[in-house]
């Protein structure tokens, strides 16, 4: 692996995860109530009818398919400047490695959500979705800069 780079941990990842759901919420959430009202919110069956599939599920994964086809990242792992590469060529990954990548989200819940915590172990900081598409999350290393010395006079 390049000296310059570095594998993307799990605090950041998670952070990363953090900010797209809420950026997903923000753009679905006033589609939902718009289209059902406040009482969407309230209501204990999950499911409303086709648009509320739609918003929930098939907007989410284009959207996520998309951000990662055109800039290898979405907002949360922008904020890091972190990206997804194929693990093989460091290159960009290919739509069909997306695609695996987003289904192994599925498979990185079971069970309990271990694929997602392994990235804290692994020694590529992979998940199982990671490890399924074949891909890589990395950024720049951080440079750490010289201290600063403040003379009191």
């Amino acid at each position: 692996m390049d000296n310059d780079l570095t594998y993307v941990g799990f605090w950041k990842r998670t952070v990363a995860v953090l900010v797209d759901a809420f950026l997903i919420i923000l753009v679905t959430l006033p589609i939902l109530i718009w289209a059902y009202g406040f009482e969407y919110l309230n209501n204990e069956h999950m499911e409303k009818g086709s648009l509320d599939f739609i918003i929930n599920y098939v907007f989410p994964t284009i959207a996520v398919i998309l951000l990662w086809k055109y800039y290898q990242a979405t907002p949360g792992k922008m904020i890091f400047k972190a990206t997804i590469v194929d693990a093989k060529t460091g290159g960009r990954p290919t739509l069909k490695q997306w695609i695996i990548r987003y289904l192994g989200y599925f498979v990185s819940l079971l069970p309990f959500g271990l694929g997602y915590f392994w990235v804290a172990f692994d020694k590529k900081k992979q998940s199982f979705h990671d490890k399924l598409a074949k891909t890589l999350v990395i950024q720049s290393k951080v440079i750490e800069s010289e201290p600063v010395e403040i003379d009191a006079e």
